[in-house]
């Protein structure tokens, strides 16, 4: 297959997670069951380079659909109980089921099931990339509230991130008690960390587990006013800031 240097390229799995076909885990191993090609060849490569908009990719047989010119970036309050992810076999609601829009999009990085609050969507894959690697250092700013009072030390532990997650310890932590209802506290989180159930791991196992959990705020962009199961287009403004915070 004869290929010149094309400045959109992007490794095949990446674009087969982007579009929402499956994970990246996933998709490479579609990729080495010989299940996808490219302009009508069987890729086994990972690492395989392609041009999104030029290139024709189908997986077992079907074509996938170009990505629109158009950029796109949307801001979601993620009710409980909807996945975050462009699709689900098993036909459970996802984030992309919440917003109508021509264009295909998919959520950048994850918020699992039970938790709710702010979600980015976007058809971005350069934007999406940089603000889920974990050099990029982005903060995400959670509301918590867990079951019972956290003790002056517990917190002074969770905040230098003592607690293993997937096998190591977590970074340190902004960790800050804002207010006491009944038996349980909320706390603010900040994180840069993006480990998969990291706030509920820790508090779970500093004896205080999550009963909600709500994100407000990625890097620059807040939540605000925004009602469960609503969305909205982000502003000029703030796609500018939520990219000069990774340095696009």
């Amino acid at each position: 297959m004869t290929r010149g240097h094309q400045p959109q390229e992007e490794r095949l799995q990446k674009v087969l997670a982007h579009t929402g076909v499956a994970s990246r885990r996933a998709s490479e191993a579609l990729i080495e069951q010989g299940r996808v090609t490219v302009n009508g060849q069987t890729v086994t490569v990972l690492g395989f380079k392609v041009d999104p908009r030029r290139d024709i990719i189908a997986v077992d047989g079907r074509q996938l659909p170009r990505p629109s010119a158009k950029p796109v970036y949307i801001l979601l309050n993620k009710p409980r109980d909807v996945l975050t992810a462009a699709s689900d076999d098993r036909g459970r609601r996802t984030v992309v089921d919440l917003v109508e829009v021509e264009e295909r999009v998919y959520p950048v990085g994850r918020l699992d099931l039970r938790s709710e609050g702010l979600v980015l969507l976007t058809n971005d894959g350069e934007l999406a990339e940089k603000l889920t690697h974990p050099r990029s250092h982005v903060e995400k700013e959670y509301l918590v509230l867990v079951s019972g009072r956290p003790t002056t030390p517990t917190l002074a532990r969770w905040r230098r991130g003592e607690i293993e997650v997937e096998g190591k310890p977590t970074g340190r932590n902004v960790v800050e008690r804002l207010k006491i209802e009944g038996d349980n506290t909320w706390l603010k989180i900040i994180l840069t960390e993006g480990r998969k159930r990291q706030i509920r791991e820790v508090a779970k196992a500093l004896g205080h587990p999550v009963l909600r959990l709500e994100r407000v705020r990625l890097g620059p962009i807040k939540l605000g006013h925004l009602k469960p199961g609503k969305w909205r287009h982000l502003k000029p403004a703030e796609i500018e800031q939520l990219k000069r915070s990774v340095k696009l």
